[in-house]
């Protein structure tokens, strides 16, 4: 029988083989009508109620092969769109062994959070973090609370919340409901990064060290470093502030990850999220950030804080891991040019001086060469080499930094920074690149990734990631056949992988006006994360035992393709879950594919977590064990809890 589908099917006996009678026949018919007319009374449907008919939710369209009878529902819910025939079915139709999904089954209820955590961040939690260290920002770092001190409730949204602006408007406006913080809009008010205007924020894109707006700066960062030809595609802006760099970014083809902490400017990433920009709350501290080795294009600080050169320049040596071969580190405000900026510093000519020189030391430590040799625009640009061949040379006069060991460069999950160069992959010849050439976007995005090709990866071969690419694209495809708003425009922006293994899945919408954050376990093989990167997509590592480092409320769409299979013998399902409900926002989406048992139970569970959700067919059709539950999370906040 068909999931999603009510059906009752009656066995008449043979009599000796006679055919049965009209009689019977009308008795199937009367029997199979009545059980279908209970169904569509008794069931409900993806219904919400958006505040002020921001959006709608998710139209989910199914087609079911029953006995008795074959409709194809379409469910449209709020937003005053109402073409309809059936509503859809959200009971459980197959069993999970020894599970039994009986009608009228008691699941349990979680409850509403109180009013304090609707900001909640489980793993960078405010109170918590003051029993770390200050030194070096530790306390800043994750700190994940114990089992026994989680959160068991559903985290709410701020009475008012309203679904954000589509992109591209949501890059300069956004609800203020949604964030009520003004502290930036003091703090930042001469900077231009943010101000109040009614009932909305808006970003007009300034900030500390471009006056003139984030286009204008990037644009003289474009006069040194090439932009424009699709040879830089992936970034890193340490201290985002709100993310106006990555903002203004995008329209270049060019995708930043942005990240700053959880600190007394509250809320910038928030922020960021909330203009539909790719950002996560990190800080340099003692920890190497959640990104593999050779990962970026460029990385840059525009006035970041950041000490770069103190602790044997232990942070530009973590960036230097990070950065691709031929890769860019820019770096705007204190102490570059400080000849002409220093009484606005307010700190002495030999203090700015002094630490300038220290920075400069540093990058010639680890081989960079600088390519601004007279700052343009107060901007200053060094370059990663193609490859340690010289590099190692110097290593005999030049002893400090020294090369790492053999520690995993990719590995950056609690694992610690160290004062040493990660060493790039060996080359034959002073022109090779290390680690092999990349493809200039958008080619590199279906090219095969440098790490599959040199065959770096365990049981990946070329033909491999071909197949994966299409298979995401047709998977992809049916996923805007069952939910007809999936193909709209507009109706989602911040969309999360958590098992994205090659990226598939992104790549697959790479034209449509989203972004995904591409996370990858930390169990099972995390060693694809690199894969994703060399595709130009972005992307971190994750342990979902965990909670994740953003603001609830990030995602409107959440992609788990065998996330609760992977982690069945690690941590509780529900733990899984009420994560993924603190940072998916209200009318979002969740898409889980698992095995028909698995998603069972993951149902018996959600069935009580405010969300509406039904099990439908593999795209490959019924036979198929893998199934799909399609989520809608329904709309409500502070003040206007569902008894």
């Amino acid at each position: 029988m068909a999931v999603g589908a009510t059906a009752t099917k009656l066995h008449m006996p043979s009599a000796g083989g006679r055919r049965p009678s009209l009689f019977h026949l009308a008795a199937v018919a009367v029997l199979c009508t009545v059980s279908y007319l209970i169904g569509i009374w008794h069931h409900g449907g993806f219904s919400a109620s958006p505040a002020g008919g921001v959006a709608s939710s998710v139209s989910i369209a199914t087609t079911a092969s029953v006995s008795c009878v074959s409709p194809t529902p379409t469910l449209l819910g709020g937003g005053g769109d109402s073409s309809s025939s059936a509503p859809l079915d959200f009971a459980a139709h197959h069993t999970a062994e020894g599970m039994e999904v009986a009608s009228g089954q008691v699941h349990r209820t979680y409850e509403a959070c109180p009013a304090k955590y609707s900001e909640y961040t489980p793993c960078e939690d405010v109170e918590r973090s003051l029993r770390f260290p200050r030194d070096r920002l530790v306390y800043r770092e994750r700190h994940c609370p114990s089992e026994g001190e989680r959160l068991r409730c559903l985290v709410p949204a701020p009475q008012g919340y309203r679904n954000p602006f589509p992109w591209p408007t949501s890059r300069d406006v956004a609800w203020f409901a949604n964030v009520p913080h003004k502290e930036l809009t003091v703090e930042k008010a001469v900077q231009n990064w943010i101000r109040v205007e009614g009932e909305k924020f808006r970003f007009p894109g300034g900030g500390t060290m471009f006056p003139h707006g984030a286009g204008v700066y990037i644009d003289d960062i474009g006069k040194i470093i090439p932009l424009h030809d699709g040879s830089i595609r992936t970034a890193l802006d340490t201290g985002c502030g709100v993310a106006s760099w990555g903002a203004y970014l995008l329209s270049r083809n060019i995708l930043a990850m942005s990240f700053a902490p959880r600190d007394s400017h509250e809320a910038q990433v928030q922020f960021a999220l909330e203009r539909g920009v790719p950002a996560m709350i990190g800080v340099l501290s003692s920890n190497r950030l959640t990104y593999p080795a050779r990962a970026f294009d460029m990385a840059h600080c525009s006035r970041c804080l950041i000490p770069w050169q103190l602790y044997d320049g232990l942070y530009l040596a973590e960036v230097d891991r990070i950065l691709r071969p031929g890769g860019y580190w820019i770096l705007s405000g204190p102490p570059i040019n400080w000849k002409k900026h220093w009484k606005g510093w307010q700190r002495t000519k030999e203090d700015l001086n002094a630490e300038q020189q220290a920075i400069e030391a540093v990058a010639k430590s680890l081989c960079w060469k600088k390519i601004t040799l007279k700052e343009v625009g107060d901007i200053a640009i060094w370059q990663k080499p193609t490859n340690h061949i010289h590099c190692k040379a110097s290593r005999k006069v030049v002893k400090s930094p020294p090369f790492c060991s053999n520690k995993n460069p990719d590995a950056a999950w609690y694992d610690k920074m160290e004062a040493c160069i990660t060493p790039l992959p060996e080359v034959s010849d002073i022109k090779e690149i290390a680690g092999g050439q990349l493809k200039k976007w958008p080619e590199r995005l279906t090219a095969v990734p440098p790490r599959i090709a040199s065959g770096s990866i365990e049981g990946v071969t070329d033909e491999m990631f071909v197949e994966d690419t299409k298979l995401w694209q047709k998977r992809v495809g049916h996923y805007k056949s069952v939910i007809s708003q999936f193909g709209q425009k507009g109706r989602y922006r911040n969309l999360l992988d958590m098992n994205a293994r090659f990226g598939g899945f992104a790549a697959a919408l790479v034209d449509d006006p989203v972004w995904v954050m591409n996370m990858v376990p930390t169990v099972g093989n995390s060693t694809t994360l690199g894969v994703i990167y060399e595709r130009g997509l972005i992307g971190s590592y994750q342990d979902w035992c965990e909670g994740m480092s953003t603001y609830p409320r990030t995602y409107d769409l959440i992609h788990a393709d065998s996330v609760f299979t992977l982690y069945k013998d690690r941590c509780e399902m529900d733990n899984i879950l009420l994560e993924m409900d603190r940072i998916l926002r209200p009318e979002g989406t969740v898409i889980i594919r698992d095995d028909v048992d698995m998603l069972v139970k993951i149902k018996s569970i959600t069935d009580g977590m405010r969300w509406n959700s039904q099990i439908v067919d593999h795209e490959d059709g019924p036979l198929v064990r893998e199934k799909l539950l399609l989520v809608v999370k329904t709309y409500w906040t502070l003040g206007e809890e569902k008894e």
